[in-house]
């Protein structure tokens, strides 16, 4: 039995292999996939760990990494608008070997949510419930290193801003949905379940900003602006339209909530409290 982490050259991914390791698995139980073979080479070798390319689009080589009685991880893809069918594609060679586990990181009540990401990964977990694999769904809240943009841009202006009104957002620290991940795919008790990941603290937008003045030394405003307002000052910036409407919709849903439940999944199941957003943003700065 392997543990096959896809996405390990991602962010996500390199701190879930540390978190195994960290459990005392051993590197050569781990295989750490990719679609980058040098960068898998330059992060694992060292470490012992195995490696594998793969390619969500490349059915052969999803079926060479992937063998009968592993347990999977499967790092939601990058690519907007084709991460259903990418993810199916791994559904199935899951499926076709016959593996012990299937994890798939999700999003926030992504079945009920009207986030803007929610969408692709509803379709991947209807999918994946009907596969009939043993499966165990993440629904991953907020990063607190998703700020580190904001952050930088208030070390030069003094300013965060942004159309999130008075919502909350319960973010948490990336190791620790790592060790999360890491948690469920190493102990027993957790085929079938869907957990609701978030931080313990839920904190709004001025808690933010001052967040952001005590890691930079500085003192720190939000500027709440209108949507609209927002959009222009995003593109004016230089982000696309796409990207900056992407982003003033991702405000949107934390002004209503839906970013902001604290339901203790995480802390459970890594049997610690969630890293404080200070914290969080102080090893970013």
């Amino acid at each position: 039995m392997s543990i096959v982490i896809t996405g390990a050259t991602g962010q996500l991914g390199k701190l879930v292999i540390d978190s195994l390791l960290d459990l005392g698995i051993a590197p050569d139980e781990l295989v750490a996939a990719g679609r980058n073979q040098e960068k898998l080479t330059d992060l694992y070798e060292a470490k012992g760990v195995r490696t594998a390319r793969i390619d969500f689009d490349d059915a052969e080589s999803l079926g060479a990494a992937i063998k009968n009685g592993d347990r999977v991880l499967l790092v939601s893809g990058t690519e907007l608008g084709r991460r259903v069918e990418q993810h199916v594609n791994v559904i199935r060679a899951a499926r076709k070997a016959g593996v012990d586990q299937l994890v798939y990181t999700s999003a926030p009540k992504a079945d009920t949510t009207t986030l803007v990401l929610a969408p692709e990964h509803k379709a991947t977990e209807e999918a994946l419930i009907a596969s009939g694999l043993p499966y165990t769904i993440l629904r991953n809240g907020w990063y607190s290193e998703n700020y580190a943009p904001a952050l930088e841009q208030a070390r030069h202006t003094g300013k965060l801003v942004a159309s999130a009104g008075k919502g909350k957002v319960a973010s948490a620290a990336r190791s620790d949905f790592a060790a999360a991940a890491a948690t469920v795919l190493t102990s027993d008790g957790h085929h079938n379940a869907v957990y609701e990941l978030s931080g313990d603290v839920a904190w709004d937008f001025e808690e933010l900003a001052e967040a952001f003045s005590s890691v930079l030394g500085r003192e720190v405003a939000y500027e709440a602006v209108d949507p609209a307002e927002h959009l222009a000052i995003l593109t004016g910036a230089g982000l696309d339209e796409q990207t900056a409407g992407f982003l003033v919709a991702l405000d949107g849903n934390i002004r209503d909530g839906e970013l902001a439940s604290t339901t203790g999944d995480l802390s459970r199941l890594t049997g610690r409290p969630t890293v404080p957003l200070a914290e969080a943003l102080a090893r970013l700065a």
